[in-house]
């Protein structure tokens, strides 16, 4: 790639790569201090959720450098950002002191599952009641989404080095079509369970810093999905035009991974402050106030 480059562009790249070493010494410092100065039941969790910018970055790099590694590329960010999902649901969980504290805390609560992504407009839904079954219901949104994701995209390189699956083929009669809606909804259920659970313990968790937490992650689905996705489609439609010797998938592809290395660097470095504030330490579950609506909790 880089014979092909003018003085701006192999700045650019020079640049970009840069940023993305930048941003992996800035985890692995974090990791260590997280590695420190956390207790052992979040340790594992927060190191992950804190790789997700990082690794976004390092494989948008490598699909920089080595065109023909995108898909593969994608696949491993893809995969990732998967488990995380699942993680940042068992962050909230944790920082309410367990699901058995967490039921305490809530002993009359109820969630509300009219919220974002899927049902944010069917105010009608009734609020369900906190117990471990609900709970098993959330963590479930999540985990599959954590274990199918990979299965349907080890499927998909199966069939790709087959020659079956065409990742801009979007007809009803290839595979490419039916694989990403299947993905599509796994991943809107995923988000929604992450939704309902966030709507309930966003203000006991204020304190442990959840609501900038939320919108890092947020931030990363949005920028690694929607973005991603609205980039290619314009690319597949000519919208960016074509500049030899790149086609417009190819220079849509590359606006994508460059776009991509700079917003994880600065949601690396913003992770890394968020992260490292001192938390005031939650109240016992019998002094704690209920979200407005819910009914008050019997000690």
């Amino acid at each position: 790639v880089s014979a092909g480059l003018d003085l701006p562009g192999r700045f650019l790249f020079a640049t970009l790569t840069l940023m993305t070493l930048i941003a992996i010494l800035v985890f692995i410092e974090e990791a260590v201090y997280i590695y420190r100065k956390i207790p052992s039941s979040k340790r594992s969790i927060i190191i992950w959720i804190n790789a997700a910018a990082p690794v976004i970055s390092t494989t948008s790099c490598i699909g920089m450098w080595v065109p023909r590694s995108t898909m593969f590329t994608d696949f491993t960010a893809g995969i990732f950002f998967a488990i995380v999902i699942h993680k940042f649901l068992m962050m909230m969980i944790k920082e309410c002191g367990g699901q058995k504290v967490l039921l305490r805390r809530f002993e009359n609560g109820r969630f509300t599952i009219s919220t974002g992504p899927c049902c944010c407009c069917c105010l009608c839904l009734p609020r369900v009641p906190i117990t471990r079954q609900t709970l098993f219901w959330l963590k479930l949104g999540t985990f599959q989404f954590a274990v199918l994701r990979p299965v349907l995209i080890f499927l998909s390189i199966v069939l790709w080095t087959n020659g079956n699956y065409v990742l801009n083929n979007l007809s009803p009669k290839g595979p490419a079509l039916w694989i990403s809606c299947f993905i599509g909804a796994l991943t809107l259920f995923a988000l929604w369970a992450v939704g309902i659970m966030f709507r309930k313990v966003r203000i006991l968790l204020k304190c442990k810093n959840i609501i900038p937490k939320f919108a890092l992650y947020q931030f990363i689905v949005i920028l690694n999905h929607l973005q991603t996705t609205i980039i290619n489609i314009f690319a597949s439609q000519k919208i960016i035009p074509c500049a030899p010797p790149l086609s417009s998938r190819a220079r849509g592809s590359y606006i994508a991974q460059q776009l991509l290395i700079m917003e994880m660097f600065l949601i690396t470095v913003i992770s890394r402050v968020v992260y490292r504030r001192k938390y005031h330490d939650l109240e016992p579950p019998e002094c704690v106030a209920e979200e407005p609506g819910d009914e008050k909790q019997t000690p």
